[in-house]
């Protein structure tokens, strides 16, 4: 087995199915402060801190320094959040194909797990109250608004290793399927960066940005890490 301590994978198109929620949700919470938003205008924003996402585009539309933003932004975030809970409650939540054995056959071989996700703690628990996935099989959950700053930054990476115990970058994977997660992992230093290409962002966008290895989905992630070279 490779030298891998600890996977950090990202949550909505990596570990778990989108099915359009998130974009639909930025839609919906923009909608009522007269913002139009098509996929394309949030493509490049995936990965990010929702919170950060609303706040660009308000800021966007009123300026940067309109007295009222603050208070947009804030009910932007309460609809976005209102309107993925919805969502969730009538499609339900499903993981990735593949996701749930992947996590098996980390966990048979001794790697812990991690998740770091651009959405709030609120919404992640309902997430993972509703996959049944808690302290049990993951060793950490970080969530962007926990640390200074989200991705690009590594800063969820980085506080993912110190719950998860691991200290050393060179043990560390990353999995994502947007460029901000790629980014994150190489501003982090970690030994693999994987995008995945299951979520937001395709072959096209991910391909153009640095990383270790594409793969279709995490259930491919199993058969990657058993071919990584064995440490000396």
């Amino acid at each position: 087995m490779n030298q891998i301590a600890l996977v950090v994978c990202d949550i909505a198109g990596t570990t778990v199915a989108d099915d359009g929620h998130v974009v639909r949700a930025f839609q919906a919470a923009l909608r009522p402060h007269g913002i139009a938003l098509d996929e394309s205008a949030l493509r490049p924003w995936r990965g990010a801190a929702k919170h950060e996402v609303l706040r660009s585009f308000i800021e966007q539309g009123f300026g940067s320094h309109a007295p009222e933003n603050a208070a947009r932004v804030q009910a932007a975030a309460a609809e976005f959040r209102s309107r993925l809970q919805q969502s969730f409650r009538e499609s339900g939540v499903h993981p990735i194909a593949g996701a749930p054995e992947t996590f098996a056959w980390l966990r048979e071989h001794g790697i812990k797990i991690a998740l770091t996700t651009g959405f709030d703690r609120q919404l992640t628990g309902i997430i993972l109250a509703k996959l049944g996935w808690d302290e049990r099989l993951l060793a950490a959950v970080v969530c962007s608004e926990e640390v200074a700053q989200g991705r690009p930054a590594p800063f969820m990476i980085f506080r993912a290793m110190e719950l998860a115990g691991v200290r050393d970058v060179r043990r560390v994977m990353t999995v994502g399927d947007t460029v901000l997660d790629l980014e994150a992992g190489v501003n982090a230093g970690v030994a693999g960066v994987v995008g995945v290409l299951s979520g937001a962002q395709g072959l096209e966008q991910l391909g153009k940005s640095s990383h270790t290895h594409l793969i279709a989905s995490i259930a491919e992630l199993p058969e990657l890490l058993a071919r990584l070279p064995r440490p000396h």
